[in-house]
Formats: C-alpha cells, sequence, structure tokens
C-alpha cells in the first residue's frame, strides 16, 4: 500500500494530509506556535488540592488550570521533584542520572495531599490537550518519544510493545536495550523496533538523551509555567511514528520546511532522504493532489459510501452517533440481509477511516442496519476490528448489541478535528435570495479590462470556480480565446474548489495577488 504525506504551510498553520492509495487516511492541522501540545514537559505550580478528587490543579500558563490525579503522578514522582528541585537550585548538574539516588516509590492508594501542596513547584507533561471546557490533563510519569524508543526517566524497567508477537524478538529487543540503556532510565520498545539492529536503537536513544539533556539546561533556569521540553511539529511527530516502507513520498510547499524535514528524516533514516520533495506546482499542493475536494466531501454531516449507502454523524458533548443507511443499495441485492450485511461491513470500513480523520474520541455509537444471522452479526464486528487494526489511539470494540448497535471507545487526547463544509452564500447571506450573482463573469471581464490597460500587467492568472472556469474556457472560440486576440496576451486560468462561485483572484507573474479596481 503506497502511503504519502502531503504539507501546505502557511503563515499561521500548517495542513497536513496522509494519504493511502491516493485516498485520505489523517487530517492535521499545526498552527505552529500551538501550546500545550501531547508530550509538552511545563514547570507548573499547584494551584488547588482537592483531596475529595484526589487530585491537584496545576497551573502551567492556560486560561484554565489543568488536571492532575493521583495516579497519574507516577511511582517515581519523589524521585522527579527531587531532581527538579536540585536542577533548580544548582546542586546537581548530571542529566545522565549517573549516581542520583532514586527515592522510594510512592503507595499506590495513597492521597495526593501527602505528595503535593499549595504553590509547590512541579514538572509535569500534558498527556490530553484542553478539549471543549477543560483544561489540559498531566503526568507526572515523563517519557520522551523517539522512532524506536520511549526513554522514561527514575526508571529501571525494560518493556517491549504488546503488538510485537514474537517471543524471540522480544527477549532480543530487551537484551539489547539493557545493555546499552542509562543509569536510572527506563526504556519502552515502539513496535516498529521490530528487526532493527543495535545500530539504529543505539542512535535513537542518543537522540532521545540530547533532548532530556537540554530539557535539563532549560530547567535550571526555567520559571514557572515555562516549557522545558517539548514535543516536535505534527509533521515530524507523524513521520516519527507512520515512516516505513510502504512510504512513496513527503510533499512539502515550503522551502524552510521542506529542509526541516529533510534534514529529520536525514538524522532518522538517511536512506529515506530521498522521498522528501519540494512542490513547485501554480496550483495550490492541495488542489493538485485532490485532497481539497475530498476534504469537502468526508466532514460533512453526511458521508457517502462506495455503493450507495451513506452515514449520518452526529457530534454531542457527551459521545457521537453515527447512523448506518443502505440508500439506493436495497435494490442491487437479492434480499434484505444480505443488502444489510454489504452496506454494513462497507460503513465500518468507513466509520474507522472517519474516526482517525476527525481524531474522534470517547464513546462512538454506530446504529447498524438491522440484521438477523448471528454469523452476519459476528462478520461486520470482525470487519471493524479488522479495520481499527492500524488507529494509533488505544480503542475498545464491542459486539454488536441486542438492539444492533455497535460501541467504541476511543482514546481522546486533542480536541475532535471540525472542518465547516456548508458555506453561507456570499451574495446572500444566507437569506436565500440572491440579486446579481449572475454578474461575475462580467465584473472579472471588467477587472481584466482594467489589468491589462491602466496597470499593464503581464502573464495574468485567474483563480476561480470551477464552473467559472468552465464558462471562460469552453467551446470555440472560447471567451479565453477572445481575451487573446483582444489584448494579444494569454491568460492563465486556475480552478480553485475553496473559492465560493462569487469570489476570484488575479495574480501577476511573481504569484503576488493583484488589487482590482473594484
Amino acid at each position: 500500500m503506497s502511503t504519502e504525506l502531503v504539507i501546505n504551510s502557511a503563515q499561521n498553520e500548517s495542513r497536513i494530509a496522509l494519504l493511502k492509495e491516493r485516498s485520505l487516511s489523517e487530517y492535521h492541522t499545526d498552527g505552529g506556535g500551538t501550546e500545550f501540545k501531547v508530550g509538552d514537559i511545563y514547570v507548573g505550580t499547584v494551584k488547588k488540592v482537592v483531596p475529595g478528587l484526589n487530585a491537584a490543579f496545576i497551573d502551567i500558563g492556560y486560561e484554565k488550570d489543568a488536571f492532575l490525579h493521583y495516579l497519574d503522578l507516577g511511582p517515581a514522582v519523589q524521585s522527579m521533584m527531587k531532581f527538579s528541585k536540585m536542577v533548580q537550585s544548582s546542586k546537581y548538574n548530571n542529566h545522565k542520572l549517573n549516581g542520583f539516588k532514586l527515592e522510594p516509590e510512592i503507595n499506590k492508594l495513597g492521597k495526593i495531599s501527602q505528595v503535593l501542596s499549595k504553590n509547590q513547584q512541579i514538572l509535569v507533561q500534558v498527556v490530553k490537550e484542553p478539549i471543549s471546557t477543560k483544561g489540559p490533563r498531566l503526568s507526572c510519569e515523563l517519557s520522551i518519544a523517539g522512532r524506536y524508543l520511549v526513554l522514561v526517566p527514575f526508571s529501571h524497567s525494560v518493556s517491549v510493545s504488546k503488538k510485537i508477537a514474537n517471543s524471540e524478538e522480544r527477549k532480543r529487543l530487551v537484551r539489547l536495550i539493557t545493555s546499552i540503556k542509562p543509569e536510572n532510565f527506563g526504556v519502552i520498545i515502539r513496535t516498529v523496533a521490530e528487526g532493527q539492529d543495535v545500530a539504529e536503537l543505539d542512535r535513537d536513544l542518543r537522540n532521545l538523551l540530547e533532548n532530556w539533556e537540554r530539557g535539563v539546561k532549560r530547567l535550571a533556569s526555567a520559571k514557572p509555567k515555562e516549557k522545558v521540553i517539548g514535543e516536535m511539529s505534527k509533521a515530524s511527530s507523524l513521520i516519527r511514528d507512520l515512516l516505513n516502507e510502504s512510504f512513496d513520498s513527503i510533499t512539502v510547499d515550503d522551502e524552510l520546511m521542506y529542509e526541516e524535514i529533510k534534514s529529520y528524516i536525514k538524522k532518522i533514516a538517511p536512506d529515506k532522504e530521498k522521498i522528501v520533495k519540494l512542490y513547485t506546482g501554480k496550483a495550490k499542493i492541495f488542489e493538485s493532489f485532490g485532497i481539497e475536494k475530498q476534504i469537502k466531501s468526508l466532514f460533512g454531516q453526511s458521508v457517502s459510501l462506495p455503493h450507495g449507502g451513506y452515514l449520518i454523524i452526529e457530534h454531542t458533548e457527551a459521545l457521537h452517533v453515527i447512523d448506518v443507511n443502505s440508500g439506493n443499495k436495497s435494490n442491487s441485492e437479492s434480499d434484505q440481509e444480505t443488502t444489510a450485511l454489504k452496506v454494513n461491513i462497507e460503513a465500518v470500513q468507513e466509520v474507522a477511516r472517519q474516526l482517525r480523520l476527525r481524531d474522534m474520541g470517547g464513546i462512538i455509537v454506530i446504529d447498524l442496519i438491522d440484521m438477523k444471522k448471528a454469523e452476519h452479526k459476528k462478520a461486520v464486528y470482525d470487519a471493524m476490528k479488522e479495520a481499527m487494526k492500524h488507529d494509533r489511539s488505544k480503542h475498545t470494540v464491542l459486539p454488536l448489541s441486542k438492539f444492533g448497535l455497535m460501541q467504541i471507545t476511543r482514546q481522546r487526547v486533542r480536541p475532535e478535528m471540525n472542518i465547516a463544509t456548508k458555506e453561507i452564500c456570499p451574495t446572500c447571506n444566507g437569506t436565500g435570495k440572491i440579486t446579481a450573482s449572475i454578474l461575475v463573469s462580467d465584473q472579472i471581464t471588467k477587472n481584466l479590462e482594467y489589468v491589462m490597460e491602466k496597470q499593464n500587467d503581464k502573464n495574468i492568472t485567474i483563480a476561480l470556480h470551477p464552473y467559472l472556469y468552465a464558462y471562460f474556457t469552453s467551446g470555440f472560440p472560447s471567451i479565453r480565446m477572445k481575451w487573446f486576440f483582444k489584448y494579444f496576451k494569454w491568460v492563465n486560468i486556475e480552478k480553485d474548489t475553496s473559492l465560493p462561485i462569487t469570489e476570484y483572484r488575479f495574480s501577476n507573474q511573481l504569484n503576488e495577488e493583484i488589487e482590482l479596481n473594484n
């Protein structure tokens, strides 16, 4: 299966699309300066200890205090607090933890008031981003993720991902990591480490230790609410987690980001450096790859299935509800049971894709088409488990209930991806009454005349809605050809599905937008 990563970089945020067989599989946005990302480590201040919840509220600079439960303190919290206090008071400067005496582990059934007190400073890591009205959720069990390994300070254990099933491989990896890991650091071996040699694992471990060292140096002079270790950009973290042999290309439309990603891949997988490409086409990168159209069709309330069925997706504060409908599929099969089975199997595959695309978390309830046969219900359940196998978020899928409902829980660590696919008509502003949208072609013609005769710009490009593109380019002679005979200059016209039908843009040969005399 071919895998492509396409990155559209803009001034305020980057848009990242993961394509599998040219079909949109994941969609992310990265705000560049976005704070409180999963993995970020901050110096927090305890604002309130709540014995009734066995939790504390921590100020890390977000508008609402972050939540830290006793069970998220981690067994080595006393060691971590001792270390950070010594570093900040310049009594300890060895980031490798060699010779550092670990404190006893805390009691799993203890009380938070025995560990934390008001106004105390503590090192915390974001494990869940701010969602809706809630602040971030925190942990004191610090970890730094790499490509093959996760580094866990103040620990001795070496554990292996459960997805590595081969017992001999598990033993080999544990033996290798135990021999190279430094003192007082634990390591979690990720699934992608399977089959890797000691040189690759050692290089990844050294990179993680360098990241930890930089964080310790920042901690020495850090003030409350300051970030000491930051998770990498969304694009780089996706590459870190997903890069494998199936990756065909990583295409970026920004030169700075292109160099950044190329140098990162050169560091973690030198043999893959050639797959990074800089996009230089005239059309927008998402238009060129057909991503813009997929986004508009996949993020609506209604999502079509390949053979006539469709999903209705409703979001509430408590859960997500997905209704499966057969549509015109009902006419193509011999009986109702067969129709229900085929539509349901198609539906669960699309649902698994939608969960990844929208990053939907919490409780998801799917109202499938009723089926009578137990083997058909099991077939749909198995199809959903298979479709969810590649989902990187923790999830649980339950068999169908008596009412034909399937229930899924999926870990939610970020706000859900929501894209408005319904647009307010730019001409009527949602009133349903339009006055002169038909005159848009006349406006374009007048503006072109102004640009050609008054400003004398060369190599003019007009970006407009596909309907208008067809209007100006179809037929013989087309309107564009008539312009050529009138001005003796060829006008480039580009389709842009992101533009409403009454909007258009003129740009010059330097790709700078031309101000029009409206």
